[in-house]
């Protein structure tokens, strides 16, 4: 039975899992949030290479996974490359899906990007987005406190909400689209809403639909009871209080490692 492996720096990339577990229900799912090295976004380019290529490499040769998501920006930007000559199975990242979506959906090339301090400092977007699309303009701005609150358990209070409008007030009210360029951001998208009224580009829903169409939909699995599967390098019960609120299912296999 084909099982699919999908890895973020921590909870959110449960915003990824969740679009996966819609397109593909008759799959094993195995999930890695290394919330122990959580954020990603604030360490270096070689530092977040090699904790990406300890996690993969345990779920393809370890877990033999038949694919693999990197739910995370900051990782996609940094290894999806070395990932995909190092393994001999899909690899999807979740940049080049957001990026489309957003092009797609600006009226007036005029895009926005939240993101951690390192996909901002990798350029991942706005290169991606020039490339394809070169008449756009581009503004990225930096939300390095959004991760450790979303991690902790995200509050909907005073401080969160000013914290929220305090970066979105950073771009010109004429950016008519906004894409959330980290997995954790989908999380707090309905607090992210009050402030910016355009379009809202989810990488998440795109990477789900792009791996669909690479490795089918496994109907082919109807007849076998799938596995989920989450195993955590950090706390294991904050991890597992956050992603069954965001999930909004129960999880029941969850394990404690540390790589």
């Amino acid at each position: 039975m084909r099982t699919i492996g999908v890895f973020d720096s921590g909870v959110g990339g449960i915003s990824v899992l969740k679009e996966i577990l819609k397109e593909f229900p008759n799959d094993n799912i195995i999930y890695f949030g290394d919330s122990l090295h959580a954020p990603y976004g604030d360490r270096s380019i070689e530092e977040i290479r090699r904790l990406c290529l300890k996690v993969s490499d345990f779920l393809v040769f370890d877990k033999e996974v038949d694919a693999l998501v990197i739910a995370c920006n900051t990782a996609t930007g940094a290894a999806i490359n070395i990932m995909q000559e190092r393994y001999n199975i899909p690899v999807v990242g979740v940049v080049d899906n957001g990026v489309n979506e957003a092009i797609n959906s600006t009226s007036n090339n005029l895009i926005g990007i939240i993101a951690t301090p390192a996909t901002v400092k990798m350029n991942i977007y706005p290169n991606t987005i020039f490339k394809l699309a070169p008449q756009n303009s581009v503004f990225q701005v930096e939300c390095p406190l959004f991760v450790a609150m979303i991690e902790n358990g995200w509050v909907d209070s005073i401080e969160s909400d000013n914290l929220i409008k305090s970066y979105i007030s950073k771009f010109s009210e004429n950016i008519d689209t906004l894409i959330l360029g980290c997995t954790h951001y989908p999380l707090i998208t309905k607090y992210i809403s009050r402030y910016f009224s355009g379009k809202i580009v989810n990488p998440a829903k795109e990477t789900s639909k792009s791996l669909k169409k690479i490795i089918g939909d496994g109907k082919e699995n109807l007849k076998y009871n799938p596995s989920r599967v989450f195993f955590v390098s950090g706390e294991l019960q904050k991890f597992k209080k956050v992603a069954e609120e965001f999930l909004e299912q129960p999880i029941e296999d969850i394990r404690k490692i540390i790589l």
